[in-house]
């Protein structure tokens, strides 16, 4: 079978200026809007109610005043229901805060309710950014153990373009950000190096047949002989994702969401970013020796 061959490292800062342009929309979105925590780092309760009759999110905030909270955040999920997100209450002062917002809109059940303090939504929040450290700190001794640093170096850059693109537009529409989505970055850190280490590999071991072979044509050769197994791989856990986003349920819908942003942004990453990231590293090295 002919393999597709196309001039990824000639056409790299077209890869380069498009990754650029989303990045600076994340810092900016997240320094304007900030993120969307939700309340397993801020500590709260969040509350999933189903009211009898027909109403809408204005019947609800007008409910809320009444029970003295009206600056909580409300977003209807389906026709009468809603998830409420208001301070941490103990027992008794939710079923009060329930019980005044059933007489003011009817009949009110509550089909979910997670409470979760201050101190440990910190705690939750200080335990996943140590998580996400280790696993970067781990993969930098294993990329440049098995291959080189300047492999490492660019494989943990375009594993940072995955990340920080997925929490930019977590930020950008504000989705919510709960301990899932630290869950959903840590398998995006592994499914997108593992991509990339395809492609590293393909170039490590042509550079060993082939060693007075221009540097470029190797990069090229490399993606563009990996480029069908990286795609036919993306897309064929790109379906599945989708298939539960749209048919699984709200519980797990933000850690799906999180997944088929990095998944599609890592399989590009890969091939536009790493691969080519590599070759100007390697190039800008041979320069300094002469």
């Amino acid at each position: 079978m002919k393999t597709f061959y196309f001039t990824f490292v000639e056409k790299r800062k077209i890869f380069y200026a498009l990754s650029i342009i989303l990045m600076i929309a994340s810092l900016a979105s997240v320094l304007i809007q900030g993120m969307n925590f939700g309340i397993d780092f801020t500590g709260g309760t969040n509350l999933h109610i189903s009211v009898d009759k027909q109403v809408k999110i204005a019947d609800v905030r007008q409910a809320l005043e009444k029970t003295g909270h009206g600056g909580d955040q409300i977003q209807e999920l389906a026709d009468g229901t809603f998830q409420i997100k208001t301070q941490f209450m103990q027992q008794d002062d939710q079923n009060k805060y329930v019980k005044t917002i059933s007489d003011q809109l009817g009949k009110t059940e509550v089909l979910q309710a997670t409470a979760v303090g201050p101190t440990i939504g910190q705690e939750i929040l200080q335990k996943g950014l140590i998580a996400l450290f280790i696993a970067m700190v781990l993969m930098i001794a294993y990329i440049t153990v098995r291959f080189e640093w300047r492999f490492a170096i660019t494989g943990i850059i375009s594993l940072f373009h995955d990340v920080f693109i997925t929490i930019g537009l977590f930020s950008l529409f504000q989705w919510e950000v709960n301990i899932t989505f630290v869950a959903a970055i840590l398998t995006i850190f592994g499914y997108s190096i593992n991509d990339t280490i395809v492609i590293f590999d393909r170039i490590r071991e042509n550079l060993g047949r082939v060693k007075r072979q221009d540097l470029a044509h190797v990069v090229n050769d490399s993606i563009s002989a990996t480029l069908r197994r990286s795609l036919v791989t993306s897309i064929s856990t790109l379906l599945p994702l989708i298939a539960v986003f749209l048919f699984g349920g709200d519980t797990t819908r933000y850690f799906v969401l999180a997944m088929i942003i990095g998944i599609a942004s890592g399989a590009y990453s890969s091939i536009g970013v790493a691969a080519p990231l590599w070759y100007d590293f390697s190039m800008a090295s041979k320069r300094k020796r002469f």
